[in-house]
Parts: C-alpha cells; sequence; structure tokens
C-alpha cells in the first residue's frame, strides 16, 4: 500500500512538472607510484565547442538500452602560481526558466529502512543495490603518466589508477598554487556513452572540464573500462555495476592524495552517466554532491516508457560479457517492470531513501536523445522522499546542452558544487 501510495504521488508530481514546464524544482530542506614525468610535456588537444560532448546515451530505438557501452600516491611538480580566479558568477536564468519552490520539513523525513540482501536472483543480483551495499570497492594510488599542456590556471596529467584490477586511465587536473588547509575540493567527472573504439582521454568534454578546473576544482574525468586505453570490458551501465564501480574507485583514489580534502569530493554525471552516478550516490556516503545532465534510468520502469534514440550506439558484438548478461537478465525477469521482484531490487528509485547527499538535474527540453521524462519522474521522487535537490530545465541545448544554454547550465553547476563541496 505504501509502494502504490508514492507511485501515485509521483504520477501527480510528473504531471505537474510536465504542465509547468520551464520549471527549476529546489526543496529547501535542511543541508544534511607516482609515474615520472616525461620531458617534454604533450601538445594539449584545442578547446572544444560543448556540442562535441558524446553523441548519445548507449541505444538504440529498437533495444531500448543497450547490453554493453561501451605505487605511491602522485606526487605532482609545483606549477608556477598565477592569481586564483575570480569567484564565478552565477548566470540567472533566463526568463523563460521560472523556479518553483517546495518546502519539505527535516524532520518529516524517516530514517531508510535497512537493505536486506537476498540471494532469490540467481541472474543478475550483482547489479542488485542490496548487493553492492555490501561490496568492498577500494581505490589506488593515482599514478601520472604523462603531463600535458597547463591550462589557464591549471595543470593537466593523464593519470591512472586501479579499479577491480584494470588500470583505469583518465584526465586529471589541478589548480595553480597550493592547495587550501583541507585540500583542493574535487570531481569525479562520468562521460556519457562514446563508441568506445572512438574514445579518446583529451577528447570531448573539453569545454566542461575546463569550466570546472578554472573554478578552482581538482577534475578526474575517467576513462570507463574498455573506453580508450582503459583495461577491461565496455560493459554498460543499465545492466552492469562495473562504471558505478569505476566511479566510486575513482573517488577513493582521489582521497589518498596530500593536496584533495578526503571530505569534499562530488560527482559529475552525463547521459548514461547520470543512472551510474545516482547508483553511486546510493551506496557510497563519500561522495557528497552530485549533477547530472541529460541522466536516463533511475527506476527502470522509465527505461520501458520512454526507451532511448541514440543514433551514435554500436551494439557490441554478441559474445561480449555485457551483451550476453543484459539478455540472461531479460530472458529471466522480463522487460523492466518494478512490480517484479528483481526490477525493484536493482530500481535506483524504489532505494531513494538511502540518498543522502544533494542532487542536481538539468535536462534540456528538446533532447532527442534522453527524454526529459526520465528527469522528471526522478524530481517527483526526490520531491515525495522529501530530498535535497535542483533541477533546471532550459528551452534547447539538445542532449549535451549546448551553447546559449550551456553557459547557464555549468554556472549553476558550479554554483552547486562550491556550496555543498
Amino acid at each position: 500500500m505504501k509502494r502504490l501510495f508514492t507511485l501515485l504521488l509521483v504520477a501527480v508530481f510528473a504531471v505537474g512538472i510536465r504542465a509547468a514546464c520551464r520549471s527549476v524544482v529546489m526543496p529547501t530542506a535542511s543541508l544534511g607510484a607516482a609515474g615520472a614525468l616525461p620531458a617534454a610535456p604533450a601538445t594539449a588537444e584545442e578547446a572544444a565547442q560543448p556540442a562535441e560532448a558524446e553523441t548519445g546515451a548507449g541505444v538504440s530505438a529498437a533495444e531500448a538500452a543497450p547490453s554493453a557501452e561501451q605505487d605511491a600516491a602522485a606526487i605532482l611538480p609545483t606549477p608556477t602560481p598565477v592569481p586564483a580566479p575570480a569567484e564565478p558568477t552565477v548566470v540567472p536564468a533566463a526568463d523563460t526558466v521560472t523556479a518553483v519552490t517546495d518546502t519539505v520539513a527535516a524532520d518529516a523525513v524517516a530514517e531508510p529502512a535497512p537493505v536486506a540482501a537476498t540471494d532469490a536472483f540467481t541472474i543478475g543480483s550483482e547489479l542488485t543495490i542490496a548487493a553492492l551495499l555490501q561490496r568492498s570497492i577500494e581505490g589506488s594510488p593515482i599514478t601520472i603518466e604523462q603531463q600535458l599542456d597547463d591550462g589557464a590556471n591549471y595543470s593537466r596529467y593523464i593519470a591512472s589508477y586501479i579499479s577491480e584490477g584494470n588500470k583505469i586511465y583518465g584526465l586529471l587536473t589541478v589548480p595553480f598554487g597550493g592547495p587550501p588547509e583541507s585540500g583542493f575540493k574535487a570531481i569525479v567527472f562520468n562521460h556519457g556513452y562514446i563508441p568506445p573504439a572512438q574514445y579518446r582521454t583529451t577528447e570531448r568534454y573539453v569545454a566542461y572540464v575546463d569550466a570546472l578546473a578554472r573554478a578552482g576544482f581538482v577534475v578526474f574525468k575517467i576513462d570507463m573500462r574498455g573506453f580508450g586505453n582503459s583495461e577491461g570490458e565496455p560493459e554498460g551501465s543499465y545492466f552492469s555495476p562495473a562504471y558505478t564501480i569505476d566511479a566510486i574507485s575513482a573517488l577513493k583514489s582521489l582521497q589518498t592524495l596530500d593536496y584533495v580534502d578526503p571530505n569534499g569530493i562530488g560527482m559529475w554525471g552525463h547521459s548514461m552517466a547520470g543512472n551510474l552516478l545516482l547508483r553511486a550516490m546510493l551506496i557510497e556516503p563519500a561522495i557528497k554532491a552530485g549533477v547530472i545532465w541529460a541522466g536516463a534510468v533511475y527506476s527502470y520502469d522509465d527505461m520501458a516508457r520512454y526507451s532511448i534514440q541514440d543514433s551514435s550506439y554500436v551494439p557490441p558484438s554478441s559474445e561480449s560479457p555485457g551483451r550476453r548478461r543484459s539478455q540472461e537478465i531479460r530472458a529471466t525477469y522480463g522487460s523492466p517492470n518494478t512490480a517484479v521482484p528483481f526490477w525493484q531490487a536493482v530500481s535506483l528509485t524504489e532505494h531513494i531513501d538511502l540518498l543522502k547527499a544533494p542532487l542536481q538535474l538539468n535536462h534540456a527540453l528538446n533532447d532527442d536523445v534522453v527524454n526529459v521524462g526520465y528527469s522528471d519522474d526522478l524530481a517527483a521522487v526526490l520531491n515525495a522522499a522529501g530530498k535535497e535537490y535542483e533541477y533546471y530545465q532550459y528551452d534547447g541545448g539538445g542532449h549535451n546542452i549546448n551553447s546559449p544554454y550551456f553557459e547557464q547550465a555549468i554556472q549553476h553547476t558550479i554554483a552547486f558544487f562550491k556550496a555543498h563541496l
């Protein structure tokens, strides 16, 4: 009965968001071995436009979701200090973005009940929230593999860490000058779907990383397993916990750096990474804030409802582990439906009470890859559960929230991380 009542609340709230359209939902609940550097640095990539972030969420329309998508702490050189960047100016929302405030009493939110582990699922049990809560996810020392050309006020490196035995590469940015007493605030940056064979560490998301780095954050844009030079298979996000594990492992690896505040790390995710980011926030309390752009697949019912229209998706071979796992799960439990115990056990929204950190959602109304309904529905669940969140919708910008909406969205993102990390 409780679950039925919650579903009714979610449905009513989602309709309200649709009617308000361009809304911003902002509840006011109470705030709860170092690699030797090469002699000559590599040439930095030219800054790319936001439109080059990614082309989709890793799903063909026919499939609805992809089965695969593809030893000491690093001692960094001390760059020549430059004046600290000015505090960023938060770009106000355009007239077409209207703020809607909902107040939720902090004491009205009950503590979540413990999630019991289960051995009932012979297939896919590793994806359940109960299993992930019991799983030990470790980080490693971060190794500097290569120094790149500096950014405007920050150093750039190719770095690596170990996640479940796989060597994972990424782009690491570090502000010039000495860190604050507690260390720099940091962001684990999780990319969306890009065909794994086309993925390059220093390409895509250049403007996004640059904006966050200029604002004074350490940014670690990781290459999920199987992407770029990272080891492992590209298993996908929706039917495998692999990318979630890579992201949490990256956070724990950042905590080994003496210039990073171990208690001041957040996560950013785009498209398919919205799924892995929310899953990570449910099971890892060290994530202090999360920001999602154009995210997808939170309840798994939403996957059946909205699908994903991704023309860039390159299906993996039928022998790939991720695709086999997806097919096994669907053959065993049917299409996503939280009336089925397995889909309820893997649903992120069914476990939203586990969310303790604030979350920001950003989505363009004209996103033709990931339907804005994914974010509408998640906002409804967050609101019903009394969670602290912000939700920004944009009249344009498409799946990557391109300019001129990009400037608004990135400033919302920077302000949110500055407030909560």
